[in-house]
């Protein structure tokens, strides 16, 4: 079997990786020259955990190749996967111009039949559009008489974890409309679930859906914790005892109920919106993930405020350690971070500002440019600060030496965005500490 992934973001080159793994011959496509030219050379264009050595292992073994022309390669392809962007516009809608880019050649080069997946997170009803123009494109060309299949196979992977996902898939969701593609895809996975197949098959409408629907469920989760959170703080209650309060009960479960500073990266907050624009569309409203949007934003903004209020307002001229600028741990992944909404807070109060993270300063640095100092690690981050913010919760945070953090920093107060740390700790070394909810 020969397959094609175009897109090399997180889940075109995991993906593609990690079929390749599998004993399939993949191309991973992708218009960035750079990019391409780097992974041919064994350079990995994002930070992921145990990635780096499946491209560059698969790569040698001639099972995985990289090109920047679809092209050249499509008619010699059993499956082409889409996997590019679909980013947020400004309007919250996703972005599918780089899926119609895709379409555009795949319906200009086609001679021969193959199956066509999509693997890119789309509104629902995209993956009947993309089949809807290659007929209309293919007609024009006068070659109807080629026919070709469709599927659609949203992913699921954690950033972070993302290999582990996709080797060892707690389900994968497949939307079909032929025994044909069922087939195929079949023959596709089967190798990654020998032991227990499985694999849901369904129709594309609601594997499209199954994708936002999920998303969607688990940032509602958080944004309900976060919400409960803050009332604990108010009410003088301990999020962490209700967390483990309601997390005992099997119908509710513990996963995905720990307050913090908002949720961020490349799906939650753009799923969320893109969900929220199918539904205005077809004129029916998403109250409930209006609600859970509105929350997220306002929680991003809650480690500045508890700054500015322990300083009375008063924060020009302090100097603030943050710790951790990915959206989670694991990963490099900047998009949507809380830690981007409190920088930019910091910054307008005239605030000094140094960083650090074990992987995202090059990918903050683009976003936030050189306003900031980007510290060689936690310590010489946190030196002469007024407070020390932990936005993101990195492993090799968790236990400091907070007998030397006293010594360097100016103000001994930490505001924990993730609650990581121990009030009772902390209050010992002679700290002011502040977390979520408590």
């Amino acid at each position: 079997m020969r397959i094609a992934v175009v897109g090399t973001g997180y889940v075109g080159l995991v993906s593609g990786a990690c079929f390749a793994e599998m004993g399939v011959d993949v191309t991973c496509v992708d218009i960035d020259e750079a990019k391409i030219e780097g992974l041919k050379n064994g350079v990995i264009p994002i930070y992921e955990p145990g990635l780096k050595d499946i491209v560059v292992r698969n790569h040698q073994a001639n099972r995985l190749q990289f090109t920047t022309s679809l092209v050249s390669v499509i008619n010699d392809m059993d499956i082409i996967f889409i996997a590019v962007g679909t980013p947020s516009g400004d309007d919250g809608d996703a972005d599918l111009s780089y899926v119609w880019n895709v379409t555009n050649t795949i319906a200009d080069s086609i001679n021969k039949s193959l199956l066509i997946v999509t693997k890119s997170t789309v509104p629902i009803g995209t993956t009947h559009e993309i089949k809807d123009r290659i007929e209309k494109r293919l007609e024009e060309r006068k070659m109807s008489h080629i026919k070709f299949d469709i599927a659609s196979n949203p992913e699921f992977l954690k950033e972070g974890a993302a290999v582990e996902d996709f080797m060892s898939p707690d389900r994968v969701v497949v939307g079909v409309e032929s025994e044909n593609s069922k087939e195929i895809m079949t023959r596709l996975y089967r190798p990654f679930l020998l032991n227990n197949f499985r694999v849901i098959f369904m129709d594309i409408l609601s594997s499209e859906m199954t994708k936002y629907a999920s998303n969607a469920m688990l940032a509602t989760r958080i944004s309900f914790m976060n919400d409960i959170a803050n009332l604990c703080e108010l009410t003088g209650a301990d999020v962490n005892m209700v967390r483990h309060g309601i997390g005992s009960d099997s119908r509710i479960g513990k996963n995905f109920l720990y307050p913090g500073c908002g949720y961020g990266g490349s799906c939650f907050p753009k799923d969320v919106r893109a969900i929220i624009k199918v539904a205005e569309k077809i004129g029916y409203e998403m109250k409930l993930l209006k609600a859970v949007d509105e929350v997220n934003n306002n929680q991003k903004q809650i480690l500045f405020q508890k700054l500015s209020d322990f300083f009375d307002g008063n924060i020009s001229g302090k100097t603030v350690a943050v710790w951790g600028l990915s959206f989670k741990p694991g990963t490099d992944d900047v998009r949507d971070a809380p830690s981007l909404e409190l920088i930019n807070s910091l910054l307008e109060a005239q605030a000094n500002v140094r960083v650090y993270d074990p992987a995202a300063m090059g990918e903050a640095r683009k976003e936030l440019g050189d306003k900031l100092f980007y510290a060689k690690d936690i310590y010489d981050a946190a030196n002469n600060s007024d407070a020390l913010i932990v936005p993101t919760e990195w492993k090799e945070f968790r236990l400091p030496n907070w007998e030397i953090l006293k010594k360097i920093m100016k103000t001994h107060l930490v505001i924990d965005g993730r609650n990581i740390y121990s009030r009772k700790e902390l209050t010992g070394f002679g700290f002011e500490y502040m977390g979520i909810g408590q």
